[in-house]
């Protein structure tokens, strides 16, 4: 038996403009389907623990982390009370029954202003490197996309990192565009250009360990499982399976850092809506040594289900509606290019 054709190179066929629009519908599809599970994943989190006024939160569905500040008990549909839940079913059908569906997408607008930029930049980015480091890398071509997925995540992380000052600020607080602008001026000036990449370090010791492995292993699994069901091309099925068991592999080897990483944030984020200094904040290193302490080894790796539950159908939807956006451009061309060859020339 023949093996099957190899498939497409990643900019074969198609436009780095046409890769940003895959990659921003695959983010918006993502972010209808995962965050409602954020939502209920909060509300039942709140009615164990209420958050009080001035405590921050962070919310993530597999795409970002968006750090939430507390104004009232009742504010906002993320955190408000609405009756005592039994359960992760309950809670979707009180939401729905009570605050309507629309309460589900509470999270939405954040993450579309946040996610679908850092997501064009990061896949865009990606494919246009892994493309260009298989043609540099004869040999060792298999390592393009562990190196490609690693520094496109350092370049989106470092782009949209600035971002994190604004937005915490103005959930902490209600202020005008100008009173804002005061506050980051005054932040300028007093910490330095750095105080906007405040938590930098911790997000790429998280997320460009996760886009290394991710990548090398989507790429792997894609590849095998090309093989193993003899097609030509990735299907819908096998993208989406190679794209869930390769962001479960990083999500799990990841967790420490994320654990660092949130409780960095939170830290920070309530430093912030007290209008407190945000020089006092620990290194990474001194975070794990005081959660080491103070819920042994395996409080590094808290939070281990829920971050798998999210990141893995996150993953998984995210490539596979990239990728058939992908191929729906590809074939876009190639029957363009037919149509254009066909015409008789004037």
């Amino acid at each position: 038996m023949t093996s099957p054709k190899s498939s497409p190179e990643p900019t074969e066929g198609i436009t780095p403009f046409q890769q940003m629009v895959a990659s921003c519908s695959g983010a918006i599809i993502t972010s209808l389907f995962v965050t409602p599970l954020d939502v209920v994943k909060i509300r039942l989190q709140a009615q164990k623990n209420p958050f009080p006024k001035g405590k921050c939160f962070v919310y993530c569905n597999g795409l970002m982390d968006h750090l939430c500040v507390c104004e009232n008990g009742n504010g906002k549909a993320w955190y408000k009370a609405a009756g005592h839940f039994n359960g992760t079913v309950d809670a979707f059908i009180k939401i729905i029954r009570r605050e309507g569906v629309r309460s589900l997408w509470s999270g939405l607008p954040p993450t579309l202003v946040m996610a679908v930029p850092a997501t064009m930049i990061y896949f865009t980015c990606y494919d246009q490197l892994c493309a260009a480091l298989k043609v540099r890398m004869e040999d060792r071509s298999d390592l393009a996309p562990l190196l490609a997925g690693a520094i496109a995540r350092v370049g989106s992380a470092t782009v949209i990192s600035p971002l994190e000052l604004i937005r915490t600020k103005l959930q902490s607080e209600k202020q005008s565009y100008r009173q804002l602008s005061a506050v980051i001026w005054s932040s300028l000036h007093n910490e330095g250009w750095q105080s906007l990449w405040r938590g930098w370090g911790p997000t790429l010791l998280r997320d460009v360990p996760f886009s290394a492995m991710y990548w090398y292993n989507y790429e792997k699994g894609k590849a095998w499982l090309c093989e193993y069901y003899g097609s030509s091309n990735p299907t819908f099925t096998i993208t989406f399976i190679a794209g869930a068991l390769s962001g479960s592999i990083a999500a799990i080897v990841t967790l420490p850092f994320d654990v660092v990483k949130t409780r960095r944030q939170v830290e920070l984020g309530e430093l912030q809506a007290m209008n407190l200094s945000t020089q006092v904040s620990s290194s990474t290193y001194n975070v794990m040594k005081r959660i080491v302490s103070e819920n042994g080894l395996l409080g590094l790796f808290a939070g281990f289900m829920p971050r798998l539950i999210k990141v893995a159908p996150a993953c998984a939807i995210m490539i596979s509606t990239y990728e058939i956006g992908k191929a729906f451009f590809r074939r876009h061309n190639q029957e363009k290019q037919m149509v254009t060859r066909l015409q008789p020339s004037a």
